[in-house]
């Protein structure tokens, strides 16, 4: 592409970024947002208003979806915060992915559509590593997911010098995750790293020296809600 195709396409990027902040959802959804809203007013416009009424109902709703609220913690020291909204599906000893002989707690978080899907990060500290695994689309609640579906998982160092765990997990209807930070990048608590599309699951892997404050069934919210409070 051509230097000014590409100055294009950066400056259409930096626009939708400046609406999406300005309607408070994800720059990921903006484009599709606007671009269902826009054929729904066209067509109004033409006449058509039940198809055009059906098209707008249908933008607001996934303007719903990609909603980005901010987020700022009461608490960020010594815990390990939700990376998703949602409810706790699963909590169960596992080891880190890449780290074996060490066991962690492993809380997951089912994200239904109705939930902001937004992933936020759940300690403060630097991105250590970020490995995609390829895999299936199996329904996100069930414990088989984090293994054998599409996963995203984010290894951190905190600013305690402890490894914290973050993987974002596809599910049936999810074919999507976006991961917004790499290795090496600095992050604060509840900061935003990303993204999974409809109906999806986060798994936290909590140091053994914490203990877990949630139970199955909790529903938390990210950025937010405390999951982990070390072990004093």
């Amino acid at each position: 592409m051509s230097p000014s195709g590409n100055a294009g396409r950066r400056a259409a990027g930096a626009l939708m970024a400046r609406l999406a902040r300005l309607v408070r959802i994800a720059p990921e959804g903006a484009a599709i947002s606007f671009a269902i809203a826009a054929a729904g007013i066209l067509c109004l416009l033409l006449g058509l208003r039940p198809l055009g009424g059906a098209i707008l109902i249908a933008a607001l709703a996934i303007t719903a979806f990609f909603r980005d609220p901010d987020r700022f913690p009461e608490r960020s020291d010594g815990v390990v915060l939700s990376g998703a909204d949602g409810k706790v599906s699963d909590i169960a000893d596992a080891a880190l992915p890449g780290a074996p002989g060490v066991k962690y707690q492993r809380v997951s978080v089912f994200m239904s559509p109705l939930n902001v899907h937004v992933n936020r990060a759940p300690v403060g500290g630097a991105v250590e590593s970020i490995e995609y695994t390829p895999g299936k689309f199996r329904a996100a609640f069930r414990d088989q997911a984090s293994e054998h579906n599409e996963r995203t998982l984010i290894v951190f160092t905190g600013a305690d010098g402890r490894r914290y765990g973050m993987a974002q997990v596809a599910g049936y209807i999810a074919r999507r995750i976006v991961c917004r930070v790499r290795a090496n990048d600095r992050i604060q608590p509840a900061q935003r790293i990303g993204l999974i599309m409809f109906g999806s699951r986060v798994d936290h892997f909590i140091p053994p020296d914490y203990r877990v404050t949630v139970s199955i069934g909790s529903r938390v919210r990210g950025g937010l809600s405390i999951i982990g409070e070390r072990i004093e």
